[in-house]
């Protein structure tokens, strides 16, 4: 192998990324293994950092926290991988004592080192070694004779499509219920997506962006779109007495109508929608003390919320058996597929929302 490889990368300019030679990770542990990446892809949780003055000059902030590819190395003490296996790398990993703060691949500062040893390489790069594989790391049954839009399908299990899914499944649905999503982002479709797989009378997907209403229209969503009237009561035109279930799928960065960020707004939008007892799944990104819920109303509703950081090794086992079978294909939201040269292009287009969803590909 060469000595180095090709990497995204940010050196501390707000919305200037770069692709950057990096050296080839080798085993450092024994329970090690070291990937080379077959696609990575861009995530609107890579926008958080985008647009704010992440890494340093000598200590580059290093993208990606989605994966797969193929092992090129194996630790000795490795029992469960060989050379050749392909494996989704999830957007957390296990030292094998699983806690609710795992150890994670969202990217951060690397303070350096000949090979990144003292931080968390991103995975918009052609390799990366991944520590504590056997538990950390999804295999899936592909080859090399695998086409591209069944490798995509998989790589989509290593965070967004195990995002939108545990979102549905937090909402506490159950087959036959009506869903509203707020978001049409990669996730909130993919929410929107896995709520049409699992049996949803109907789903409702809230954005304001109509590439991405298009798109949850394709696959049998009803198109809500906030900036022609208020959300809710588009909704509860048609579902008067509220939906069962609801997803929000927007952070803190959600905008109203005029575009003014509040953090506040979705989480209320989706307690007026929402029928009483009925339940709400949270897996948009929040900082603390942002996104406020009325407590009362809840209460008053009894509508139950809960939400958190998503683990895709937990749920696995539910999604990779439906790529498997043929049943499930969350590649539909890919916009583009590129090559790492041209991830600051494609950042540009994503973060002006022109792409749904970049994939890049090695």
């Amino acid at each position: 192998m060469a000595s180095t490889m090709r990497a995204v990368a940010q050196f501390g300019q707000a919305f200037n990324v770069s692709v950057i030679d990096r050296p080839i990770p080798n085993i450092i542990s024994e329970t090690d293994v070291v990937v080379r990446m077959n696609a990575s892809a861009i995530c609107g949780s890579d926008l958080h950092s985008y647009r704010v003055s992440s890494g340093f000059e000598e200590a580059p902030y290093l993208y990606g926290h989605e994966g797969i590819g193929h092992v090129v190395k194996v630790g000795d003490s490795v029992q469960f991988l060989t050379v050749g296996d392909y494996v989704v790398i999830p957007n957390n990993f296990d030292d094998g004592h699983f806690t609710l703060e795992p150890d994670s691949f969202n990217p951060g500062l690397s303070p350096g080192g000949p090979e990144g040893e003292d931080g968390r390489p991103g995975l918009q790069a052609e390799y990366a070694r991944i520590p504590f594989a056997d538990h950390s790391v999804i295999p899936v049954p592909i080859n090399d004779s695998t086409n591209t839009s069944t490798l995509i399908d998989y790589l989509l299990v290593s965070d967004i499509f195990a995002t939108g899914w545990s979102g549905v499944t937090w909402s506490g649905f159950e087959a036959g219920d009506s869903v509203a999503v707020f978001g049409a982002g990669p996730v909130g479709l993919l929410a929107a997506y896995s709520a049409i797989l699992r049996g949803a009378s109907r789903v409702y997907s809230v954005d304001r962006v109509q590439n991405r209403l298009d798109l949850a229209e394709s696959i049998g969503a009803i198109p809500i779109n906030f900036n022609e009237s208020d959300p809710v009561e588009q909704i509860l035109e048609r579902e008067p007495g509220g939906v069962r279930r609801g997803v929000k799928a927007v952070g803190y960065e959600a905008v109203d109508a005029s575009g003014a960020v509040d953090p506040d707004i979705t989480l209320g939008q989706l307690l007026n929608v929402t029928a009483r007892q009925g339940g709400i799944g949270v897996v948009g990104l929040f900082s603390s003390g942002l996104g406020a819920i009325d407590c009362g109303q809840a209460f008053g509703k009894s509508v139950s919320v809960n939400g958190g950081v998503v683990l895709p090794l937990q749920v696995a086992s539910e999604i990779v058996p439906l790529i498997r079978s043929g049943e499930a294909h969350p590649s539909f939201i890919v916009s583009s597929v590129i090559g790492v040269e041209e991830a600051p292009e494609y950042f540009e287009r994503f973060n002006r929302t022109q792409e749904t969803k970049v994939v890049i590909e090695f």
